[in-house]
């Protein structure tokens, strides 16, 4: 990306550091400088991370899931992340039992779910809520852009059931609005109407 582009987004648009549509910035907007997560599919700890931000900028508790073992040397070198990361596969993963180890309730504020392939992101999530958990804020990866199968769509189905509603639609990646890869939803209580992330994005002076 040239330096002009990168003002550009900059300057007008919400742009965080690290994750890869503001994931980070939008669980701050509704929870501020404290809160509590999961991050299922954690890859590494800093570059595309939805809770590097959280963790070490402001002052969240939480842990992460993450099955690719070939990441831990990567993690060991990054010291300011220091809440636990499970090496496991969240498909199978003991939620309730992680919650209470890392001293956290079920009804934590932000849920990030993003592994390969989207079924598998998809049984995550179900996992999640099947064990009672009730994120406030869920950031579910679909890869709609190259998906034959509408995830957003099921995921929509699935958690209308648990009291959920779309917050965000049609998230794509670094302002590629033709990279259509996530659907952002809320709980109902939280009151929030549906917008689309091409207006989520940009600068409130804009709006």
């Amino acid at each position: 990306m040239s330096s002009l582009k990168k003002l550009i987004k900059k300057i007008f648009y919400k742009n965080s550091k690290y994750s890869q549509a503001g994931q980070d910035l939008f669980a701050l907007e509704f929870f501020g400088d404290s809160g509590s997560y999961i991050d299922i599919g954690s890859g590494v700890p800093k570059k595309d991370s939805n809770t590097y931000l959280l963790e070490t900028k402001h002052k969240w508790k939480g842990f992460g899931v993450e099955i690719l073992k070939s990441y831990k040397d990567i993690w060991d070198m990054c010291p300011e992340r220091k809440n636990k990361i499970y090496w496991e596969d969240a498909i199978n993963f003991d939620y309730k039992k992680a919650l209470i180890d890392n001293d956290l309730s079920n009804d934590i504020d932000f849920l990030s779910c993003d592994i390969d392939p989207q079924e598998k992101t998809f049984l995550a999530l179900k996992k999640v809520l099947h064990d009672g958990i009730r994120p406030k804020l869920i950031t579910f990866e679909t890869d709609f852009y190259r998906e034959k199968i509408n995830y957003s769509s099921l995921a929509d189905i699935f958690l209308r059931n648990y009291g959920y509603s779309i917050a965000v639609t049609n998230v794509y990646s670094s302002l590629n609005k033709n990279k259509v890869f996530e659907t952002w939803f809320v709980k109902n209580s939280l009151n929030y109407k549906t917008i689309d992330y091409s207006y989520w994005v940009k600068k409130d002076f804009l709006k």
